[in-house]
């Protein structure tokens, strides 16, 4: 996964759900959690039973700025949080795919344009 470090790759490897959020048409934000798969290209695929159909779906087909968030608590005392942010364009894609019988045929591939991460480092 190019423009990850090697942190951030081994974190997202290891979550299996984020927030990824969208813009709708009245430029309002929307979040929702999605399950996520990172790609060796460096990009992120979502996909979802019926994405198609999904609000987040219509959004990106108007605005592609997405952003997924992916954090998590490491311990509560002490609090140690630790997390990504990753800003970017959405491209919406439609055929056969490797996420598994259960997701939809369209999957959404989130191409990283900013990457912030947070906690990784020990």
């Amino acid at each position: 996964m190019s423009g990850f470090s090697e942190a951030e790759r081994a974190y997202l490897k290891s979550q299996r759900l984020g927030r990824l959020a969208t813009v709708d048409p009245h430029g309002q934000p929307q979040a929702n959690p999605v399950g996520f798969f990172p790609q060796d290209d460096g990009t992120i695929l979502i996909g979802g039973v019926a994405m198609g159909r999904t609000k987040k779906w219509r959004n990106l087909r108007q605005n592609p700025k997405v952003a997924l968030v992916v954090d998590d608590i490491v311990s509560l005392r002490p609090w140690r949080v630790r997390g990504i942010e990753i800003r970017g364009e959405a491209e919406l894609l439609v055929g056969p795919h490797e996420l598994g019988p259960h997701f939809s045929e369209e999957v959404i591939r989130v191409h990283p344009r900013r990457i912030h991460s947070w906690g990784l480092e020990d």
